[in-house]
C-alpha cells in the first residue's frame, strides 16, 4: 500500500488533514460492507440512537463491528488499516467504528464538530476512514475545514449536559434524540472549559471548506482533530449508508476526559487505564491491523 500512495496525496494529508483516496476497495469489500451495514440497520441494539431536526433524521450506531461479523472482517482485514498506515507512517490499531444511516429524501445536516473530544483518546495519528457502499454527491457527502487539525484547539462536544442536570432529549439547536437503551448523546457531561465550535454553517464563506463527490470503493481519510460535518440542503433519491472506522497510529494514547461522550470500547475498563498510556498497552482491546512492514 505504501508504494501506491502518491506523494501529492501524502503531502495533502499532512497539510490539509484530509484526503479522498479513490478506488481503494474492491467490489468484494464493498459488498461485505453493504451487507454488514444492512445487517445492523435491520437489528438496532442498545447503542443505536437517532437524531431528528423535525424534517429529516439520521440513525447512528456505536461499535457496529462488535455485533456484525461482516463489519468486523471489514475493519480488521480490508485495505483500510494498511492505507492508514501509509499515511501515518507506522503500525496501526483499530480503535472503534460507527454507522450513519440517512433515509432517502430531505437530508439532515451533520453539525460541524471534531472527533477527538468525544473519546478518551488523543494523538495526531488518530484517523477516520469514512466509506459508503452508496454513491454520495458532493452536496450530501462529508465536508472538512482544511487545515483545522493544526489549529491547536479542542472544541466542546455538541451533545451533553451540565453536571447534575437532567439528560436532554433536544439540543440547543433543536435536534431531538431518540436514545438507545444504554446510550444517549444527551446523557454526556459537557466540559464547559472548552470553547464552542465556530458557526461554520452560518459563515461558510469564512472557512476553507473541502468536500468530494464520493463513489463506492473510495476512502475519505481525515484526522481526528479536524472540524467536519455534512450539509442538510440536499434531497437524496436513495438512502445514504456510511461507515466510519477510527484507527490509531503509534502516538495515540488514553486521555481521561471530564466530558467524554462515546463510551470506551468493551474490555478497556478491566485494564484501569491511565492518561498517557498508548493503545499498544491494551493489545486485547485494540487489535493491530497493520504492523508497519
Amino acid at each position: 500500500m505504501t508504494t501506491v500512495i502518491a506523494d501529492e496525496l501524502l503531502a495533502s494529508f499532512v497539510r490539509d488533514g484530509a484526503v479522498l483516496v479513490p478506488g481503494v476497495l474492491s467490489e468484494a469489500w464493498i459488498e461485505l460492507l453493504s451487507d454488514g451495514l444492512d445487517e445492523c440497520i435491520a437489528a438496532p441494539d442498545d447503542l443505536s440512537s437517532s437524531l431528528s431536526d423535525g424534517t429529516a433524521e439520521i440513525r447512528i450506531d456505536q461499535f457496529p463491528a462488535a455485533r456484525s461479523e461482516r463489519l468486523r472482517r471489514f475493519v480488521l482485514e480490508s485495505p483500510l488499516g494498511a492505507l492508514v498506515g501509509a499515511f501515518v507512517g507506522g503500525p496501526v490499531r483499530f480503535y472503534m467504528d460507527q454507522m450513519f444511516a440517512k433515509p432517502a429524501g430531505a437530508q439532515m445536516a451533520t453539525a460541524w464538530h471534531q472527533d477527538t473530544p468525544y473519546y478518551n483518546v488523543g494523538g495526531a495519528a488518530l484517523v477516520r476512514a469514512w466509506v459508503s457502499p452508496d454513491p454520495v454527491p458532493r452536496e450530501a457527502s462529508l465536508e472538512v475545514v482544511r487545515g483545522s487539525h493544526l489549529w491547536n484547539v479542542t472544541y466542546r462536544p455538541l451533545g451533553g449536559r451540565d453536571p447534575g442536570a437532567e439528560p436532554r432529549r433536544r439540543s440547543s439547536s433543536g435536534v431531538e434524540e431518540q436514545r438507545g437503551a444504554t446510550f444517549s448523546y444527551g446523557d454526556a457531561i459537557t466540559d464547559r472549559s472548552l470553547p464552542r465550535v465556530p458557526d461554520i454553517a452560518g459563515n461558510r464563506e469564512s472557512f476553507d471548506i473541502v468536500g468530494w463527490d464520493y463513489e463506492p470503493g473510495d476512502v475519505i481519510l481525515f484526522r481526528g482533530h479536524m472540524l467536519h460535518g455534512a450539509r442538510g440542503d440536499h434531497v437524496l433519491q436513495r438512502g445514504r449508508r456510511a461507515h466510519a472506522a477510527m484507527y490509531a497510529g503509534s502516538d495515540v494514547h488514553y486521555v481521561e476526559r471530564p466530558g467524554q461522550v462515546i463510551p470506551d470500547p468493551v474490555g478497556l475498563a478491566a485494564h484501569a487505564p491511565a492518561s498517557g498510556q498508548t493503545l499498544d498497552e491494551f493489545d486485547d482491546v485494540f487489535p493491530l491491523v497493520w504492523d508497519g512492514a
